[in-house]
């Protein structure tokens, strides 16, 4: 049998759960309790975030941290620490305040001039003694106040340049006029043809994070070590690689431009301004010239000829990001296995900001290099079910790309676990933050398999928050001092999906395409997005992963290796390779091209999607079929050190879907219930090497496959089936019910008819509803129970003897090693979520943004219950 289903089987698995355990400064008793509380949910690590404690890294501090270490080590979990007390990660607990100048954060801005009609350009002194200052507006869309500090008053020109606009070679041969600048200003008269003059200036009066360390200098990063990491090094040195796991970056930023604008690529705006350092200024006057300035003010100027325009942008994107890899990213992870730990975190990656400055890092891949898991994050309402096409633009934290969101970035992360030999195909992603209280188990369990399914198989759930009751910061919390119904279910659903990860960890997967990642293409110009790519594959089921050019480029690095009609990057081996259309590709992939066709990997650029997947299909790299065609049955192809291999499929459509899963495989098949931690026989038919499985996928449920060299242990139960004749309850139900910390004091008892009203009822309640009726049953009669939907968590209880928690419709039971002679009780206890009782409060955020303004989920039973007789 596989080792890792034998290791299930045994209750043996790793843990791969670490949720965010807030810190407000609570007194001792309650973070122990709390210890225990997320113990008690299946999880054996937690992520302390610092960020609102009041005296990180001070006294208070300290002490908090030595009972949440103690409490671990009795338990036996781990320790991760987030690394800063503000967010997002940079702000180094306020080492910089103090710092001197060339480590802050610095930014070029640029301002234009057109010569008059004289031709006279006119510079006032003080426009070039100061760089262009925010517009009240800007500041606005950061949701900064008018006379927010600090003011430097160290802005300086970097660069006085005319350049004739109507020449191709105009940003070439740049006039520079920094010799005409005297104490009254700059005064030129422009020649024959269309002039502009252009202004480089650096400031440090941009940027909503001033305070913040600059992530492209070295000794600027080392700021946030030396405050930070050390400090914990000094005081738990014995415990790191032990209790202390490693440390979390979360969102570290360039900083430029407007917080969160989604619209800041190069060329966006004239106004916008560009991060900058010391070290940044010395690779591109190596790189561009000693006239960069001048070439620079192509980061802004939409008119200049594009081939130079191109250039310019990728140089300064790709030192940009460079350096980001070596300063920060890099530096910090270094530090951290150089001290037995691990370092892990995310940036920003909403709607392929991946590869912008601003809020993100540049490029996804280098952003994260130094990091031991692909980080990502899913907040908020990104990903939602059925939501593949929903996409919007309604200004800051009300954007949306459905495609980017269900097809890019679940697959960015799994994609630099398997290419990069350091993450040693670990991914992760912060998950289930800011859906508000309408979130629960139920969608909980969509969003788990959406990622796990796509290769993730590290998760932080944000969060578990001890501060009094209700705490209105970034809901749900899945605890909630014990007023959360859900904290049991919730449980049952870490349990599920640290097995679905030990599945999906320690080997690798198969993806037979490789999609170029477009960052670099987008630095450049117009690029289509990789996930756009990666949708039309997927929804065939042919499973990709994304690579960065810097495979080609830095292969020593990746492992890259191109022979024999494969291309080999790390783990992965990949039979052709897609590049998405784009005005100009990356750098340096030319040859890199032609060596792949020259090995017989097959290179498509730009090509019709409609005509592309045909012709992926034609080359046998649809590896898993299934059969009728269904575009939201999603698979993925995991293959073990032992020989053995598991197949995740999922079904995100809202129907359920029958039919056959066929591949080319040798080996047995039979599936594991990752939910009920049992395996079970599989209906399978073979021809060849050619394996076909029966498949019934219902949705918010997966199935697992597992391909070994035997078959299913003898005297397996099979998946339960509801085929048979029903049996009609005698009696009516009756309901009751309790708010959370009542359970389970039940009350206000009375007769209904299913399905039930409760939400019409009651519509501020929040809690455990309790069904109950009864049936006559003979000794050994093989009877299921089937709850066709509830709303959300239900538990079953045959004369009183629990049967498990379930949290996806429809809720299948089979009763009969519970069943007596006689008269048999029945008991349904189904858990809410905390959406209604929180609705009817002032202070607590509710909704997903585009989503109703009201609660509109149904309340307790809202289907049938079926007692079938086999």
């Amino acid at each position: 049998m596989s080792e890792k289903i034998r290791r299930l089987l045994e209750g043996k698995g790793e843990n791969y759960i670490l949720p965010f355990f807030w810190q407000h400064g609570e007194d001792e008793g309650t973070l122990r309790h709390y210890m225990r509380v997320i113990h008690g949910a299946n999880i054996g690590a937690v992520c302390v975030e610092s960020r609102p404690h009041p005296d990180f890294c001070g006294p208070k501090w300290w002490a908090d941290m030595d009972a949440i270490l103690d409490e671990a080590e009795k338990l036996h979990m781990r320790i991760w620490i987030l690394d800063d007390s503000h967010f997002p990660t940079g702000y180094a607990n306020g080492a910089m305040k103090d710092k001197p100048a060339g480590l802050q954060r610095w930014y070029v801005t640029c301002r234009r001039y057109a010569p008059c009609l004289d031709g006279s350009v006119n510079i006032p002194k003080e426009e070039l003694r100061t760089a262009r200052p925010y517009g009240e507006g800007e500041r606005a869309k950061m949701f900064m106040p008018p006379a927010e500090g600090p003011v430097y008053t160290d802005d300086r020109l970097l660069g006085a340049y005319a350049v004739r606009l109507d020449s191709p070679e105009g940003f070439n041969n740049g006039i520079n006029l920094e010799g005409l600048v005297t104490e009254k200003g700059l005064d030129w008269t422009a020649p024959e043809g269309e002039w502009r003059v252009y202004l480089l200036q650096l400031t440090r009066n941009r940027g909503a994070h001033r305070d913040y360390i600059n992530m492209m200098d070295k000794e600027s990063c080392r700021v946030l070590i030396d405050a930070v990491y050390e400090p914990h090094w000094q005081r738990y040195k014995d415990r790191f690689g032990g209790a202390i796991a490693g440390f979390f970056s979360d969102e570290p930023e360039l900083g430029d431009g407007v917080l969160y604008d989604f619209h800041n690529e190069l060329g966006c705006s004239e106004s916008m301004d560009y991060p900058w350092s010391r070290e940044l200024e010395n690779r591109l006057r190596a790189r561009l010239g000693g006239d960069f300035a001048c070439k620079l003010a192509l980061l802004w100027e939409k008119g200049g000829e594009q081939d130079i325009t191109a250039r310019v942008r990728y140089a300064y994107m790709d030192e940009v990001s460079k350096l980001v890899k070596e300063c920060f990213s890099c530096q910090l992870g270094d530090w951290c296995r150089e001290h037995g730990v691990k370092y892990i975190g995310h940036l920003i990656e909403d709607n392929n900001h991946h590869n912008r400055t601003g809020s993100s890092l540049g490029h996804y891949f280098r952003g994260l290099a130094g990091q031991d898991m692909a980080g990502i994050d899913d907040i908020g309402g990104q990903v939602m079910p059925q939501w593949e096409d929903v996409s919007y633009d309604r200004g800051v934290f009300q954007q949306r790309d459905g495609t980017f969101y269900h097809y890019g970035l679940g697959k960015l992360a799994s994609s630099a676990a398997a290419i990069e030999p350091e993450k040693q195909g670990n991914s992760m992603c912060e998950i289930f933050g800011a859906y508000g209280w309408r979130e629960g188990v139920r969608l909980e369990k969509y969003l788990l398999d959406h990622f796990m399914v796509r290769g993730v198989n590290h998760f932080v759930p944000h969060a578990f928050s001890p501060k009094e009751f209700p705490d209105p910061d970034c809901p749900p919390h899945f605890y909630a001092q014990g007023h959360n119904p859900q904290y049991r279910h919730f449980g049952a659903l870490m349990a599920y999906s640290n097995r679905v990860c030990e599945l999906i960890s320690g080997g690798r997967h198969i993806a037979p395409v490789a999609v170029l990642y477009h960052g670099d293409s987008g630095w450049r110009g117009e690029a289509e997005p990789s996930d756009a790519v990666g949708r039309a594959l997927y929804d065939r089921q042919i499973d990709y992963d994304i690579i960065p050019a810097d495979v080609f480029t830095e292969r020593d690095a990746y492992r890259t290796e191109i022979s024999g009609g494969t291309l080999k990057v790390n783990t992965q081996e990949y039979r052709a390779l897609i590049i998405p259309r784009a005005r100009f590709l990356p750098e340096g992939l030319e040859g890199a091209i032609e060596e792949l066709r020259a090995a017989g990997v097959p290179v498509y650029i730009g090509e019709s999607l409609a005509e592309l997947v045909p012709e992926l299909e034609s080359r046998g790299l649809r590896e898993v079929e299934i059969e009728p065609a269904n575009d939201r049955v999603r698979i993925y192809h995991y293959e073990h050190t032992d020989g053995s291999a598991a197949l995740m499929l999922v079904n995100e459509g809202d129907k359920p879907y029958f039919g056959s899963v066929s591949l080319s495989d040798s080996r047995n098949a039979y599936e594991y219930d990752a939910w009920e931690n049992v395996v079970r026989p599989m209906e399978c038919e073979r021809a060849g090497d050619r394996l076909t499985v029966k498949a019934e996928l219902v949705p918010l449920k997966s199935t697992l496959i597992i391909l070994d060299s035997v078959d299913a242990p003898a005297g397996a139960p099979p998946r339960v089936s509801t085929e048979g004749t029903e049996i009609h309850f005698a009696k009516a139900w009756r309901r009751s019910a309790c708010q959370s910390l009542a359970y389970p004091s039940f009350e206000g008892e009375k007769e209904v008819a299913l399905p039930d009203d409760l939400a019409g009822e009651q519509p501020e309640f929040s809690g455990f509803v309790r069904y109950e009726n009864g049936f006559e049953s003979r000794a050994g009669e093989q009877l299921v129970l089937e709850i066709t939907d509830a709303h959300e968590g239900v538990e079953l209880f045959i004369n009183g003897e629990s049967l498990g928690i379930q949290i996806a419709p429809p809720f299948i039971y089979d009763i009969a090693p519970k069943v007596r002679e006689g008269e048999n009780l029945v008991r349904i206890e189904v858990a809410t979520t905390l959406e209604r009782e929180m609705a009817a409060r002032d202070d607590q955020p509710q909704m997903i943004p585009g989503r109703a303004e009201k609660p509109t989920c149904p309340s307790g039973i809202n289907g049938v219950v079926r007692l079938i007789k086999k």
